[in-house]
Parts: C-alpha cells; structure tokens; sequence
C-alpha cells in the first residue's frame, strides 16, 4: 500500500482532509484515529503533527506526505516538492516594533525569535547577517513584549495578529508557503500508487480552478466567441438542429466567469450556461 502522512490537526489538517475526500479517498471520522486504510485503493493514511511529516517522508518511513513549504524547508529532511497543492498559503516576513526596523541588516547582533530556526538560520546566513535566532513553539508574537527578542520571523497569513501585538513586517519576505504533496529524494523509484495519487490531487486542482460553458452562437460568430472561450485543448463545437447556430462547449476559470459570459454576449452569444466541474482528468 502506498503510505501518506497527512496532518493531524490546524488548518493543514481540514484542508488536506477535504483534498482527499474530493479525491475520492476515505478519510477518518474521528480525529483520535492515527491510521486509516482505504482497502479499494491500496491506500495506508497516517495522521501525524504538521512538522514531522517532512522527517517521516524524508526518513523512507513513509512514501509521501502533506505538508507546508515553509516545514518542508525547517525540517532539514531528505524529502522534496512533488506537487503544489493550492491551499494554505501564507508568507514567512520579518517583524518588529513599528518604526524600529526597516532591513534586515538592522538583525546585526540582534536576537530574532521564530518558530522555524532552521529556515531562519539559513536565510540569515545566506546574507550574511549574524543574529542570535531564539526558537520557540509558540506565541512568537510575545517574545519582544516580554524581552525574549528584539525581532520576529514569521508566517503571516492576514497580518492581524502582529498589529494586535504593536508589530509591522519589514524587509523582503523571507519566502512565501503552501501547502505540498513531498515524497522522499531517496527512494529509486516512484512508490506505486503515487501516479494515481497525483493524478487524483491534480483533478482536484483542475475542478476548483475550472467551470464548464455551454452557449448557443450563429455560425459566422463562432470564430469570435471561441477566442474568447479557448478551452485548455479547444473547446468542443456542435450543430444544432435548427438554423446555422452551433452549440459551444469550453472549460473556463472560474475566475473569470463573469467576465466572460459578458465578453460572450457581447458578440452574439446566448443561452450561456455554467456548471460546477465535480471531477477532472487532463
């Protein structure tokens, strides 16, 4: 069976258990199960915290897992990106009392609190700047008010939370995250079940990214109204049975749905219709 590490708890954990639901994968019902086996698709789950999946993966314990950029980074593990999967994404910034800092070369001999001290210690490094980085496993925000730093370096989804705390970001992000499908740089070969896998996750992608447009246009319009709706392979075009209209078929970004319809009424078209995509192979 093809082993998964998926998180255990946090918004990691909810959204990585959507994915696979949408995937087609059962998942567990009762958040104190630590292994689910899904027998129909030769699939062994196991819940574990966020940070250790990356050493899990990374160890060959397990053939893959979920898990943040930003962990996969911290963690120092022999394991790599197999497939962005478009959900938690926040940035990794610097902060510190408003008005005090503005580059991070102002961090020269200053203490910097986070929780990702392997990150930070290879960013800082990397710039040549000597820092005493101070790990703790929470609450970074505190650590200036009670003297523990002097600066921070942490993910920042909203920024709210460090304006709460009398903070301001500044400097260049020191890099930006989301949420990941890693397998391990040492396995020889691609584990079995991982194509399908992928696969599964990339239809996922592909149906929240996507809808489907159906529309009516007269024959001499269709050239116009595909340009707009070029589909991601063409889109599919059939005659209808009456007069010299065509009935026109085209995935489009959900994004944009709006946008388009008009542009498409707005050379012809009618009976423009959308429907969600539950599914997709490419």
């Amino acid at each position: 069976m093809l082993r998964v590490a998926v998180p255990n708890k946090g918004a990691l954990s909810e959204s990585a258990v959507t994915m696979l639901k949408e995937a087609g994968y059962r998942q567990r019902r009762d958040s104190r199960e630590l292994v689910l086996v899904d027998p129909e698709h030769q699939i062994e789950f196991f819940y574990l915290r966020p940070r250790d999946i990356a050493v899990y993966v990374g160890g060959g314990t397990l053939d893959v897992g979920i898990t943040g950029r930003d962990l996969l980074l911290d963690s120092g593990a022999d394991a790599e990106e197999d497939l962005a999967l478009d959900f938690a994404r926040s940035t990794f910034r610097f902060a510190g009392p408003a008005g005090e800092f503005e580059s991070i070369g102002q961090l020269q001999g200053r203490r910097v609190a986070t929780s990702y001290d392997g990150l930070l210690r290879d960013y800082l490094s990397g710039r040549g700047v000597e820092a005493d980085v101070v790990r703790l496993d929470g609450a970074v925000e505190s650590s200036i008010r009670l003297g523990v730093a002097d600066a921070i370096a942490d993910v920042v989804e909203t920024g709210n939370t460090l304006r709460a705390a009398g903070l301001q970001v500044f400097g260049d992000p020191i890099m930006t995250s989301e949420a990941l499908l890693i397998r391990s740089r040492r396995a020889a070969e691609e584990p079995e079940g991982l194509a399908v896998l992928r696969r599964r996750l990339q239809g996922v992608l592909v149906a929240r990214r996507y809808v489907m447009m159906d529309y009516d246009v007269a024959e001499e319009l269709v050239e116009a109204a595909t340009q707009i709706t070029p589909g991601m392979e063409g889109p599919t075009i059939s005659p209808l049975g009456r007069g010299n209209a065509w009935a026109v078929r085209a995935m489009v970004p959900k994004a944009d749905t709006n946008k388009v319809m008009d542009a498409l009424y707005e050379v012809g078209a009618r009976a423009i219709l959308v429907s969600p995509i539950q599914a997709a192979r490419i």
